[in-house]
């Protein structure tokens, strides 16, 4: 008997399993070390206990205590198992969750004399099981939230698997689903089934188009997009598929053409309108300018002449001159705001100093300001501010804004400019100390003709500059503001982009005497100007009478000028663009491909002034292209250029 119990013992410390045995009347007579570990009783003291006591068991879900098995095996001599999700609670508190079974013990005669209960840990397992149970649920979960219909198949394309959406897309249940063809499901069974093939061969599909059908006899165009799936061995298992419905897609792609045609149109119609309304500006600025130029020109002629005018003609001639050049200002501005609104103004993007920019817009308003006792404070540069812009438009900006701070400042006002920068940006303050904006008006700054209710004042104005300037600085990426108080002045400033690599920006200096610099101690030269308008050739003439080295021929028309430059090989020629017959630009043009003449430099001299205008002059081969009304000294600048470029030439 010593030895069965020895060999007993050795058998329970073995075995993986926990074990308690009992008597008949269910106290513990046995323990094996697994067991002692689990309830944190040992043999010794567990010996001769109730079983109850060791043995301590709750239901995993309700926490309520659990029946032992034991009794009901020592009743019914029968092999009872333990309920599912059970929780052993230790000696100390602690809990594992276990299974198994109680089988009875029986002496040589049959009868039951104990049980044997064997348990063991299942708290791991349990958890794999916990996990596998939500990853299926959350799997399941992202199918059937899906706004597409989902659907596996096999490989030759039997339904496996489907979410909600294919069943409400096909009307039938999943049941239904699963088993059946997936080809049989859409209008179009041969397409559909080639569907599945291409995603077989090429391992994916992406929007390909198939209009399901439903049991109902209802149609749904649907984007169908699929790929293959395989088995952790790399086995094929089939594809699964994706099912959108783009009925309202379609729709909208529909609308969405019908209103890009019409986008279309209405874009054609616009841009006709403002070719339209470019060339009706190009040729209204044509039209005023030629007269403007004899009326400028002229003025200077006499305001130059000699004798020189009286005191009264000087007075008139001023006059003249200043509603001229006020007409012209008016003029260029209209031309500017279409033009920039339209967006067929361009920019040359360049390093501009604004150094230069302001020591010639100082030269160009000091006259004005002293006719006002206007003291002007330009700062002295100690290191040179360059910004990334268009040269001329920068200075037509700041010419503006110091112009608007003499003319609405107060008699032996100031005015102080002053220059700031940031790593990125470049500022310029204009600070006046005119009569100030209230708030109200400062809202309708930059508003287009208005003049804040000065249209009755002193000071003439478009009330179009300003809006032309804000326009023009952000154009180039800039920013315009002003801030104001009334009584005090204001402060107009912009902001450009800051160029970080200077480059030296020459200057032009021009002429302030009414004489060609060229001349010298040359020869006789020979102008010839083609144009038709007899007030501007008689301008041209008259001015090119004062150069006594320059002689001058002349021609009403573009074939005529062609002969005549051909008969005299003159040393250059001023050529208008609209002239009769043959244009400036064709004219110049047989010049060019004709190797007697092609070496002569020719000037437009031209009232077409848009800068389109002017682009496309140049670009055709114009030496220089000067735009009506002229500036002598500007025009014998560039005749100067051309008559040393002739020289080389030659």
């Amino acid at each position: 008997m010593q030895v069965s119990e020895e060999k007993l013992a050795v058998t329970l410390n073995s075995i993986g399993d926990a074990v308690i045995a009992t008597d008949a009347e269910a106290r513990v007579t046995l323990m094996n070390p697994l067991a002692e570990k689990l309830t944190g009783w040992t043999q010794t003291e567990a010996a001769g206990r109730p079983v109850d006591d060791i043995f301590r068991i709750v239901n995993k879900e309700t926490r309520l205590p659990s029946t032992i098995p034991v009794r009901a095996t020592l009743a019914h001599g029968t092999i009872q198992g333990l309920a599912n999700h059970t929780v052993l609670i230790a000696r100390n508190d602690g809990e594992c969750d276990i299974a198994d079974s109680c089988a009875p013990i029986r002496d040589r005669d049959g009868q039951v004399i104990g049980a044997v209960l064997v348990f063991r840990d299942v708290t791991g397992e349990y958890a794999v099981q916990q996990a596998l149970s939500d990853q299926q649920f959350y799997t399941r979960s992202l199918i059937e939230s899906n706004i597409d219909a989902l659907m596996t198949t096999d490989p030759s394309g039997i339904i496996t698997d489907v979410n909600q959406q294919m069943v409400a897309l096909t009307g039938c249940t999943r049941d239904e689903l699963i088993g059946a063809p997936f080809k049989s499901y859409f209008t179009d069974p041969e397409r559909a089934e080639a569907a599945i093939k291409q995603a077989l061969n090429e391992k994916k599909i992406t929007n390909y188009e198939l209009t399901a059908r439903a049991r109902d006899g209802k149609e749904t165009v649907v984007s169908y997009n699929a790929t293959t799936f395989f088995d952790r061995n790399g086995r094929l298992q089939g594809v699964f598929a994706a099912a959108r419905d783009i009925t309202e897609r379609i729709i909208l792609d529909k609308v969405l053409q019908d209103n890009n045609a019409e986008l279309e149109s209405a874009k054609f119609m616009a841009e006709k309108a403002n070719l339209a309304k470019s060339i009706f500006l190009s040729n209204m600025s044509h039209e005023l300018r030629t007269p403007l130029n004899a009326i400028l020109g002229f003025t200077q002629l006499l305001e130059a002449g000699s004798p020189p005018p009286t005191s009264a003609q000087v007075v008139r001639l001023q006059q003249i001159n200043k509603a001229g050049w006020y007409l012209l200002e008016l003029i260029n501005e209209i031309l500017d705001l279409a033009l920039i609104e339209s967006g067929r103004l361009s920019l040359s993007r360049e390093p501009v100093s604004l150094n230069d920019i302001l020591h010639e817009c100082h030269g160009m308003i000091e006259s004005q300001a002293q006719q006002r006792s206007i003291k002007l404070i330009f700062p002295q540069f100690d290191i040179p501010y360059f910004v990334s812009a268009d040269r001329t438009r920068v200075k037509q900006v700041l010419t503006n804004l110091l112009t608007n701070a003499i003319k609405y400042n107060r008699i032996r006002g100031t005015v102080e400019v002053k220059c700031t920068s940031t790593p990125d940006r470049v500022r310029v303050s204009i600070r006046d100390s005119g009569a100030g904006l209230a708030p109200e008006k400062l809202v309708q700054l930059f508003q287009p003709f208005n003049r804040l209710g000065q249209e009755n004042g002193s000071e003439e104005g478009t009330g179009i500059g300003l809006v032309v300037a804000k326009q023009l600085v952000e154009l180039m990426t800039g920013t315009i503001g002003v801030k104001s108080t009334v009584g005090v002045g204001s402060e107009f400033w912009i902001e450009l982009i800051r160029d970080v690599t200077p480059q030296l920006v020459a200057r032009n200096i021009i002429p302030t005497k009414f004489l060609l610099q060229a001349q010298g101690t040359a020869a006789m030269r020979t102008l010839l100007y083609v144009e038709d308008n007899p007030a501007n050739l008689m301008l041209v003439e008259q001015i090119i009478a004062e150069q006594p080295h320059v002689h001058i021929l002349s021609a009403r028309d573009g074939k005529r000028g062609i002969a005549l430059a051909r008969a005299h090989l003159p040393d250059v020629i001023l050529m208008d663009i609209n002239l009769p017959g043959i244009s400036g630009i064709e004219a110049m043009n047989i010049l060019r491909n004709d190797p007697a003449t092609k070496h002569i430099p020719v000037i437009a001299l031209s009232a077409n002034a848009i800068l389109l205008d002017i682009e496309k002059g140049l670009e055709a081969g114009f030496f220089r292209y000067i735009t009506k009304p002229i500036k002598i000294n500007e025009f014998l600048k560039a005749l100067d250029d051309a008559l040393k470029f002739s020289d080389v030439a030659h």
